[in-house]
């Protein structure tokens, strides 16, 4: 008997180790996860921040088990901004940079803050899909220690205006009173197509339409309706002067210390999350202009074509273009 109570005993000594064994198995399976920590600005309803989920979710379904995806919303992480330099140093693995923040680093990027580069957002894919944006994110990479896995559609800016007038080209807004956001950049974009820009703060736009301090501003179709000026206009013109993006990029130490497949698997969750984005923003841009048009403001399209030459050529002429390498705005152009 005595003997029988001794073997129980060690039994359960040895089914406890077992168990003990099997947990620090389960720690060090979670340990082994290759952290992904997300930095974005964008707030939870934000569509730029509800792809970040689709990328975990196709990310956890092609790679079970291999990535530990945290997703940090509102600049709780990082300052928007801060985030390309926290990507070089290792500090962080993932966010979407503006090309703004690119041209920085990569002056000939500056082209994509350009009015009329990129005419619409299918166009914007070909571009950054193809043979330019491979040799361009190339160069990122080697300047900046990040690698643009894909393309985020980030808006397509539209004026809008405090009286309706009949414009179709450039020379109808002279002398129209366009507010534009502070720097030299955009007040040089506003002064491109043919208006008198005039910089004020974004706070201060809704009581400046209402004033007439200013006769018209220009943004995004949802800023414009978030923002409300729809009650202190009365005109858009889709003039399609700025097709925005955003570029889903990953610090290249992380990078490069993934097998082929799992790089394979982060490009294909980041192009899945970048598809997401871009098609409920486009619906949702074609929905925000049936709801002006229920507000009563005048929805109308100039000649976008002549509006594009115009602005290209002042831009061609200008401090910004010397930076462009040769023959990229023509590439540009042509892809279809």
């Amino acid at each position: 008997m005595k003997k029988l109570t001794q073997l129980r005993r060690h039994l359960l000594i040895a089914g406890a180790s077992l168990l003990a064994l099997g947990g620090l198995a389960g720690t060090a399976a979670a340990d082994t996860k290759i952290p992904l920590r997300i930095s974005t600005p964008a707030v939870p309803d934000d569509w730029h921040a509800k792809m970040w989920t689709v990328f975990k979710d196709s990310l956890d379904k092609s790679s079970p088990n291999q990535f530990d995806t945290q997703i940090n919303l509102n600049a709780a992480l990082f300052k928007q901004g801060t985030e390309p330099a926290a990507m070089a140093r290792g500090n962080l693995e993932l966010s979407a940079i503006s090309a703004f923040d690119i041209a920085k680093m990569v002056p000939e990027f500056s082209i994509f803050t350009a009015g009329y580069v990129v005419r619409d957002p299918q166009h914007q894919q070909k571009v950054f899909n193809g043979p330019i944006g491979n040799e361009l994110f190339k160069t990122v990479s080697e300047k900046m220690d990040v690698t643009i896995l894909s393309t985020a559609y980030l808006g397509t800016r539209q004026v809008n205006l405090r009286e309706a007038r009949n414009v179709k080209t450039p020379a109808d807004l002279k002398g129209v009173k366009l507010r534009m956001p502070g720097t030299k950049e955009w007040l040089f974009l506003g002064e491109a197509i043919g208006a008198t820009a005039t910089p004020l703060a974004f706070g201060e736009v809704y009581m400046g339409l209402k004033t007439g301090t200013i006769d018209g501003q220009d943004n995004p179709l949802p800023t414009v309706r978030a923002a409300k000026f729809y009650e202190v206009t009365k005109q858009l013109v889709l003039t399609n002067h700025l097709v925005d993006g955003i570029f889903i990029a990953i610090s290249n130490k992380t990078w490069n210390a993934l097998n082929a497949t799992q790089k394979q698997n982060l490009k294909a969750a980041a192009l899945a999350a970048a598809q997401y984005n871009n098609e409920n923003r486009i619906k949702e841009e074609g929905q925000i202009v049936d709801f002006f048009k229920q507000q009563g403001l005048q929805v109308t399209t100039p000649d976008v074509d002549a509006f594009r030459k115009s602005v290209q050529d002042t831009y061609a002429k200008s401090e910004y273009a010397k930076v462009w390498p040769t023959g990229l705005l023509e590439r540009i152009n042509n892809t279809r």
